[in-house]
Parts: C-alpha cells; sequence; structure tokens
C-alpha cells in the first residue's frame, strides 16, 4: 500500500505480547501514553467470522474472571488404606463443591452472580438466532451426542450473550503411570468465569471467591486465588468505522456480513474504550474450526489472503466516509 502510495489513512500499529497470560503491563502502557496512542478508531482481527461464505462481523465480547483454586486436607499425602474414610479427600472435596456451582438448570449458583447481567429482548434474541446455525453439524464436528448448557438459552445465545462457569484444569495426587493408593493432601482448579454487558469482572471474582469459601466443609481449607480479568463489550454498528468494515467485507466477499456475537475476551477493548475514549471494530476472519486454545490450532491461508485482500478496502471505505461526515458536519 505504502509503495503504491494508496494508504488512505494514517495507521498506527500496537503490538503487545502478554495477551495470554493477561496484559499485566498494558493497562499502565496505555495509562502512560494517551498521547501516542490518540486515533479515531481501532481495529482489531483476534476475532472469527462465521465462515467465508458467511461472513460476519462480531459486536460485542464477553468480559473474563479468572481464578485458581487450592483446597487443602491432611498435611502430608496419606495411604488411602489406612485413612481413607476417616480423613476428608481434598480431590473428592474439590469435585463435589465444583459440582455445586451448577444447578439441574444449569444455572450457575453463585448469588448476585446474575445481578448485573443486562438481559436481551426477545427481538434482540430473535436477530442473533437468525446466524446460520446447524445443530447437527455442530455436534458432528465435536463428536458429541447432546450440547449443554442453560436452560431456556439456544448454543448460539450461550456463548454470546450469557454468562459462563468453566473448570479449565483439575488435578491432585497421584497422576503418574502405573498405581499409587494416596489420598492427596491437596487439590487443585483453574476457573474461567465469561461475563456479559453490565457485569464487572472484580465484583464476579469477589462473589466466587466469598462463595466458595462460604460453601467449603470444616474439613478442609480452601484458597481461592484471583489472576486475570477483562471486561464485557458491545460495539456501535452504525458508526463510521462499522459501517466501513460492512462496506470492505461486501466488496471482498460479495456478501454483507451478518452482526454476532463473540464469546471470547479481549480485555484490551474495554481498556482502550475507557482510558483513550476510542470505540474499536472487530474485523476477524478467523473460524471457529480454527481449534482456538488446542494442541492442533490453526488459521487457513485463504482466511489470510482474505484479510489482507479485506482490510486496505476497510482504511478506503473509513477514511471516505469519515471525509463525507466531516463535509457534512
Amino acid at each position: 500500500m505504502t509503495e503504491n502510495n494508496e494508504l488512505y489513512c494514517n495507521v498506527k500499529f500496537m503490538i503487545e505480547g502478554e495477551e495470554e497470560v493477561g496484559s499485566e503491563h498494558l493497562g499502565d502502557f496505555v495509562k502512560e501514553n494517551k498521547e501516542r496512542l490518540k486515533a479515531d478508531v481501532i481495529v482489531i482481527s483476534d476475532t472469527a467470522m462465521l465462515s467465508l461464505e458467511t461472513p460476519s462481523i462480531e459486536t460485542g465480547l464477553r468480559g473474563l474472571s479468572y481464578v485458581e483454586i487450592e483446597v487443602t486436607g491432611p498435611n502430608r499425602d496419606l495411604h488411602s488404606g489406612v485413612y481413607g474414610g476417616a480423613v476428608a479427600n481434598p480431590a473428592t472435596i474439590l469435585s463435589k463443591m465444583i459440582a455445586s456451582l451448577h444447578d439441574e438448570n444449569n444455572h450457575i449458583t453463585i448469588p448476585g452472580f446474575y445481578d448485573d447481567v443486562l438481559e436481551l429482548s426477545e427481538r434482540e434474541r430473535e436477530m442473533l438466532n437468525k446466524a446460520p446455525f446447524d445443530i447437527e453439524e455442530y455436534k458432528e464436528d465435536l463428536e458429541i451426542k447432546e450440547v449443554w448448557g442453560e436452560k431456556g438459552y439456544t448454543p448460539i445465545e450461550r456463548t454470546g450473550i450469557r454468562p459462563t462457569l468453566e473448570v479449565n484444569g483439575i488435578w491432585g495426587g497421584y497422576i503418574g503411570e502405573g498405581a499409587k493408593t494416596v489420598l492427596p493432601s491437596k487439590a487443585y482448579a483453574k476457573i474461567s468465569m465469561r461475563l456479559v454487558p453490565n457485569q464487572n469482572s472484580d465484583k464476579i471474582t469477589q462473589l466466587f471467591k466469598k462463595h466458595f469459601e462460604n460453601i467449603a466443609p470444616k474439613s478442609v481449607k480452601v484458597e481461592v486465588k484471583p489472576h486475570h480479568g477483562g471486561e464485557p463489550v458491545v460495539t456501535p454498528t452504525d458508526s463510521t468505522a462499522y459501517l466501513a468494515a460492512e462496506k470492505a467485507i461486501e466488496k471482498a466477499f460479495n456478501k454483507k456480513p451478518i452482526p454476532t456475537r463473540g464469546g471470547g475476551s479481549i480485555p484490551i477493548v474495554a481498556l482502550f474504550e475507557e482510558e483513550l475514549k476510542i470505540k474499536t471494530v472487530l474485523m476477524g476472519f478467523g473460524l471457529d474450526s480454527d481449534g482456538l486454545h488446542s494442541p492442533n490450532e490453526k488459521y487457513d491461508i485463504k482466511n489470510y489472503l482474505k484479510g489482507i485482500e479485506t482490510l486496505p478496502l476497510f482504511h478506503k471505505y473509513f477514511a471516505e466516509l469519515s471525509k463525507n461526515q466531516f463535509h457534512k458536519s
């Protein structure tokens, strides 16, 4: 673009490598460099499309509260024959406590968890569910017999507009080869909660901590360690940036994109909005089939090339629409 003198607007790049570990230093950097980071819009491509045949633009992201749990029973690992049945097993207790976090309708049981959840209207839910979704294809791809989730909501709603609580890892005791009849001293779990507007990650973390410590039996000690978090966001669909992205995708894909809600979290979006007062357009080209966070995560070359084709169009249309808006005002 620069070689051909076709860059239609000024562009600033921000490259940051701490995202998967919570971006601990990013907030400080943004606060200390507001003038350097001044812009009209932020473009983030760390999102997905429905498919190359059905392009889409994510218009919202869930927030995140991430915690680690340590449950301690006896002061050392014990022989499960000599002590089993008389001393509480932290692995068993932890499993029971985690199981109690959802009721029979898969509703999260933490008191106050849903107090601030922004409920969508029936019309909004209806529009959201117009996105193409084949449940049988979904189950076949994942090799599952049934979907799971909060009663009264579709899979699209469960992964986009509803908060969740998931166990990301659980361990304790002997996990090596062969057998070792041990009653472990400790058991651990890592849990992430995805949040929706208007939930706050710090508040949810404290609600979780208080509840989990309150339901612990006296036979064990429980410690909840907060990790990182982030806030949920909804991006506007009537902004100059969104309209430019919509126009660019329609030009590149020959089809108007569908607005969707993303299930993942990108904490920097809320951070930019709070500190820089700038809205973001989520213009990603990945697919759900890319296997995010799994051993064989991928990104298809054709998606990469489509991104190269589409983003210059966004710059072009954003410059044009901004110029027209300026003349009108």
